[in-house]
């Protein structure tokens, strides 16, 4: 169960869309030059991880997935009190056009062979006053179900709907830039919606908070980012 969510969770990333007229002039990364695998903090307080290595496709030079992908970060994080286990996929692409943009995952899911159930908006606490505009469904296949809590973030916004995350991306295209993409996407496996909740909510501040500050905007934005600081 756990390569085949990890599997579906690594193609989310992937080309998309029709031509706009619009050419870009510039890039803007809030991640710059850093790796993910590096500013992600492998363990944090009462959890650790285990690296998962990537079952998307071959990684050779040619290959969809390094055509695609700028870096994937996959881990299982294990909470060393309750044994709970939250799967974590990270998944950046520093160009966010129509020919290669964040893939939400409720459109990849059914493609690998998952049914989709509840799905809907949350506003998900990571800070005092500070919440994340997330959604949270539900992946069932042979086996057993996935709670999946995710959010994207498309250059400083966070759009929560696939129709937000197109005019977001059409808006930076005609203020004349290119912005980067990420997708934090997280995963238990329960079909409880309050288990999920509470797994997965009470592990994402944790990770945050862990992140060195100045690198946080590359997960939530420069204003979340600049809110959590001064907490």
């Amino acid at each position: 169960m756990l390569r085949r969510d990890l599997l579906a969770g690594g193609m989310c990333l992937v080309a998309a869309g029709g031509a706009l007229a619009l050419k870009p002039r510039r890039r803007v990364s809030l991640l710059g030059d850093r790796k993910l695998s590096d500013i992600t903090p492998r363990s944090i307080p009462g959890w650790t991880s285990t690296d998962v290595g990537d079952l998307t496709a071959s990684s050779t030079p040619d290959s969809l997935v390094n055509r695609l992908y700028g870096e994937l970060v996959q881990r299982v994080y294990h909470n060393q009190t309750s044994g709970d286990e939250v799967m974590m996929l990270l998944a950046h692409g520093d160009s966010q056009t129509n020919d290669l943009q964040v893939h939400r995952p409720e459109e990849c899911y059914p493609a690998f062979g998952y049914e989709l159930g509840r799905d809907r908006s949350i506003a998900l606490p990571i800070s005092n006053g500070v919440t994340i505009p997330a959604r949270l469904l539900f992946a069932t296949a042979v086996g057993g179900s996935e709670g999946v809590v995710y959010w994207v973030r498309l250059g400083d916004s966070l759009p929560n709907t696939e129709q937000a995350q197109r005019v977001v991306r059409l808006r930076t295209a005609m203020e004349g830039f290119i912005a980067d993409g990420l997708l934090a996407r997280f995963s238990v496996s329960t079909s409880d919606e309050s288990a999920a909740l509470s797994t997965i909510g009470a592990f994402v501040p944790a990770l945050l908070a862990a992140v060195d500050s100045a690198s946080r905007a590359a997960f939530i934005g420069t204003a979340r980012a600049a809110l959590m600081h001064r907490n």
